[in-house]
């Protein structure tokens, strides 16, 4: 990549479904993306548990001998409703706090297929990039074309001129682990003037929470 400036991502946060779905292909391909990851030396960062395409990812970054943390709320503990992260595990009291965390502590961000909660994670993290909270690069891995509808669509949001262009650009897509590792290092980000004014303050609680409060 002469000629680009390639940025070092140290942890990866990589979110996707708790169920390993119809295709085999999601399987193999999270186990595969772990891999990756680990003969990258990229340490894991992800929901916590061992269920699905989850329980993939983290034990091939694993068996890689790479760090793999899994923040996870504490209600999913109970009764080993999601089963042993893979790894070291820190317990937060909500999903909202989760994010954060990942946010955090996370140099970029990967989602492989999963239903509404990854989606909602993708998004939050996507929405938080563009309002300059963060500048850290976003991927979707397409395997066998299941993001395909969700870009459509976002691309149809920009047509609307909902989305922007320059926001379009956030969200970075790619059909094989090796290629969206290569995107996302290579991603530059292009803040908004006007959004890349806004004043985001630290919390002042014991914990060092991020306030995502809004000033003016």
């Amino acid at each position: 990549m002469e000629g680009v400036s390639v940025r070092k991502i140290k942890k990866n946060c990589v979110f996707c479904g708790a169920n390993s779905g119809k295709d085999v292909a999601f399987v193999n391909a999270a186990f595969h993306l772990g891999e990756v990851l680990g003969k990258r030396k990229i340490d894991l960062v992800y929901g916590g548990g061992k269920l699905g395409l989850m329980g993939c990812v983290s034990t091939a970054v694993a068996q890689h001998e790479r760090q793999v943390l899994g923040i996870i709320p504490s209600a999913f503990t109970i009764n080993n409703l999601v089963g042993e992260t893979c790894g070291k595990e820190i317990k937060v009291a909500t999903m909202q706090e989760r994010l954060v965390m990942m946010m955090e502590l996370s140099d970029a961000f990967i989602a492989l297929p999963g239903g509404f909660g990854t989606l909602e994670e993708l998004f939050q993290m996507i929405s938080w990039a563009q309002l300059s909270i963060h500048n850290k690069p976003i991927g979707v891995l397409n395997i066998n074309g299941f993001f395909n509808g969700l870009l459509s669509f976002v691309d149809h949001a920009v047509k609307q001129e909902f989305i922007t262009p320059r926001a379009r650009k956030i969200l970075i897509s790619a059909t094989t682990a090796d290629e969206l590792v290569d995107k996302l290092q290579a991603f530059r980000f292009e803040s908004d003037p006007a959004l890349s004014k806004l004043k985001w303050s630290p919390s002042s609680s014991q914990k060092e929470k991020l306030d995502l409060t809004l000033h003016l």
